[in-house]
């Protein structure tokens, strides 16, 4: 392949921002919901009793397309390496895998619904920087309350170890509670309001320790909702502006008003 053609070429896959490239990746996500949707309705017996040919041809035609497609990504990117083990270029990878896998293991296709994390391109297609910002403030939350949550569940498991050999003893093996890890799963079940009725305490005292752990939970599921709450309004006060969601230049001043790339406003999209 000459220089110029592999120039076009990577144009086309891997710029998204010329018309041609967001094109090519409109007609890629148009083929992975496809494809998606084909692996669905084979699940369904009926469906796939009629029309298993049709939903086999149409799976080895879109393989084909991903993997002509990868084959053309690693042959026109400027670094192999980089691309193949780069986030895309894994996602790329898992895209096709399944199939080659079912061809050797039956029964392993299904696992090409993984083919739906090829949609996040959607983002870098229609450049929707505000949700990906939003993203990453939630993403940075959830890091910062890492260590506070942690030490919650924590808590939490030193509870449900509690609660679970307490109801093994009070309620024993006749009322369902055979073993110790089986009242942990009561217990679980229980604090988390789930409720499956599969297990249920039959003695006075059982009940009553029961409706104190229905209750506790309702307090618990809420506290690492307001953990994360609180960080999220902790980095949306500390943000700075630093990323521009007309062309995504990043790294400006804390109190620049405008892209310093574009001329955008910084302030015009946040809401």
């Amino acid at each position: 392949m000459k220089k110029h053609q592999r120039e076009l070429l990577w144009r086309v896959i891997f710029k998204a921002d010329t018309r041609a490239g967001k094109q090519f990746d409109i007609l890629l996500l148009i083929a992975i919901l496809i494809s998606i949707l084909a692996v669905i309705l084979e699940s369904v017996e009926s469906l796939n009793a009629e029309f298993h040919k049709l939903f086999k041809v149409a799976e080895m035609i879109i393989t084909g397309v991903f993997t002509l497609e990868y084959i053309l990504r690693i042959i026109v990117v400027r670094s192999k390496q980089q691309y193949i083990f780069s986030f895309y270029g894994i996602v790329d990878l898992l895209a096709i895998l399944p199939f080659y896998i079912g061809l050797i293991f039956v029964g392993s296709q299904s696992l090409m619904v993984i083919r739906v994390i090829r949609l996040i391109r959607i983002f870098r297609i229609l450049k929707l920087s505000r949700y990906t910002k939003a993203a990453n403030t939630i993403m940075l939350a959830i890091r910062g309350s890492l260590v506070k949550i942690s030490v919650f569940l924590f808590g939490v498991m030193i509870m449900v170890l509690i609660i679970g050999a307490a109801m093994y003893l009070i309620e024993g093996k006749e009322h369902g509670f055979k073993n110790i890890p089986t009242s942990i799963y009561w217990a679980i079940v229980t604090l988390t309001t789930v409720g499956y009725g599969d297990i249920a305490p039959q003695t006075a005292f059982g009940q009553f320790i029961a409706s104190i752990v229905m209750i506790m939970g309702y307090g618990i599921i809420a506290v690492p909702t307001g953990i994360i709450t609180a960080q999220v309004i902790s980095e949306q006060k500390g943000s700075v502006r630093s990323d521009c969601n007309n062309c995504g230049k990043k790294n400006h001043a804390p109190d620049a008003k405008f892209c310093q790339n574009c001329g955008q406003s910084l302030n015009s999209d946040q809401t």
